[in-house]
């Protein structure tokens, strides 16, 4: 990997474990307001808003100058809500400023590499950024569980803050002061170079060729399965994310902090399922992980039917000093494993989406599309979760729709790529050197 390549990962690093952070610090913060529980998936929902929103546009601003520039500018809008959130402000209003950086932001993070790498170090580029991705959900995960946590915060944080400074709010602080790292990183970040014609402009302009990118990607026997296959997995993805930390409540009996744990288990689980895809998927291999999705989604499912009370309380493992009940060591492995599947066939297929984005479109025009259509399908997952927790549907019923709901899209875009295969080679797409 060339030397710059190792730059982004450390700015993507610190930009995500932030992201991670703050998500478990503005939950905190809504139970401090003694909000509605229907109230905190919508905090990915307002964060993800603008990826879609601002999906016409953002494309264009990251191919308009240098993506470390990019980078760096769309990085300080999140150090701006992280500040707004800390004097005070709603957090959904203030998570919304944050993802409005994020979304002018994943452009230039993503479209970067393919300036910088050539397409055959795609599958191992992604795998490492999501290696470094997943990190970074680990630590943000634990880090914002453990910033929040009364304890924590009593011997480490609110000593040095003025009197009335709540836990959540210092949890802010600090990931403020991680925003700020990334963004000294953007700085570093070299210029590889890459310059592509004049941007269109006004709304209208951008809008018409943002739709042109739609099409020209969701018409592609190639673009079309990689774009459907990511589009599913991360409104997938979100929704679970809420899921996990509801059933860990209601069938483990775990707190906010602990239930972060698990989501730590479930991105461990991601970064062994990409470093696999990595070392055993070339990128001409693909469309060969499909089935992964299949078997994850019907996994999920298991969750509906595990609870503490499967077993006795006084079944412990014992690692030296510590004790872990054997229901949580299951529910540990359980959930690393539906990790594993899904960085095993995600990280192919995000591969995949770029560099047939690239041939096609523009570096940041078709990771504009690809955000689009990824956050429009967290929009809907978590508007219908939503929904969901405000008719208090038990969670168990939620998993068991979840989960027949992934099982019955990847299905549904397996039986599209063998219709597909009917009408040739869609590898024949790659390019001249995967011939």
């Amino acid at each position: 990997m060339k030397k710059g390549f190792y730059t982004i990962m450390a700015a993507q690093f610190f930009s995500s474990l932030a992201d991670n952070a703050l998500l478990i610090a503005a939950i905190a913060l809504l139970t401090d307001l003694q909000s509605p529980q229907w109230m905190t998936p919508l905090l990915k929902l307002f964060f993800v808003l603008s990826y879609v929103v601002l999906a016409a546009f953002v494309g264009a601003f990251a191919d308009s100058r240098p993506k470390g520039r990019v980078m760096f500018l769309t990085n300080t809008i999140k150090v701006i809500g992280c500040i707004t959130m800390f004097a005070g402000a709603h957090p959904l209003i203030a998570y919304a400023i944050v993802g409005f950086g994020a979304a002018a932001y994943s452009p230039a993070k993503y479209g970067i590499l393919t300036e910088l790498l050539p397409p055959e170090r795609l599958v191992a580029a992604n795998s490492w950024i999501e290696g470094t991705t997943v990190g970074s959900i680990i630590l943000g995960t634990v880090l914002g569980g453990a910033l929040i946590s009364p304890h924590v915060a009593q011997r480490l944080l609110l000593p040095y803050l003025p009197a009335g400074v709540t836990a959540a709010h210092a949890s802010v602080l600090v990931i403020t002061l991680i925003y700020v790292t990334a963004a000294l990183f953007n700085l570093g970040i070299p210029d590889t170079g890459a310059r592509y014609p004049r941007q269109q402009h006004g709304p209208l302009r951008l809008i018409s060729d943002f739709a042109d990118c739609f099409n020209a990607l969701w018409r592609d026997r190639l673009g079309q399965i990689s774009l459907a296959v990511t589009t599913l997995l991360w409104g997938a993805g979100a929704t679970l994310q809420f899921i996990v930390l509801k059933w860990a409540e209601s069938s483990l009996g775990l707190t906010l902090s602990e239930g972060t744990v698990l989501q730590a288990f479930v991105a461990i689980g991601v970064a062994i399922g990409a470093m696999v895809a990595a070392a055993k998927v070339p990128l001409k291999r693909s469309l060969t992980v499909l089935p992964a999705g299949v078997v994850m989604g019907g996994s999920v499912m298991l969750m509906a039917f595990y609870t503490r009370d499967l077993f006795p309380p006084d079944w412990v493992i014992h690692f030296g000093h510590l004790r872990i009940p054997i229901y949580m060591l299951i529910a540990y492995v359980f959930l690393t494993f539906i990790g594993a599947l899904s960085g095993f066939f995600v990280v192919p297929m995000n591969a995949l989406l770029q560099h047939r984005g690239h041939l096609l479109l523009s570096a940041g025009h078709s990771i504009a599309v690809q955000n689009f259509n990824e956050n429009l399908s967290i929009l809907v997952m978590l508007c219908l979760y939503a929904v969901l927790v405000w008719l208090n549907v038990p969670v168990t019923y939620v998993i068991v729709l979840f989960s027949l709901f992934v099982v019955l899209s990847m299905t549904l875009i397996m039986r599209l790529h063998r219709r597909n295969q009917r009408m040739g080679d869609p590898l024949s797409l790659l390019g001249d050197e995967f011939r």
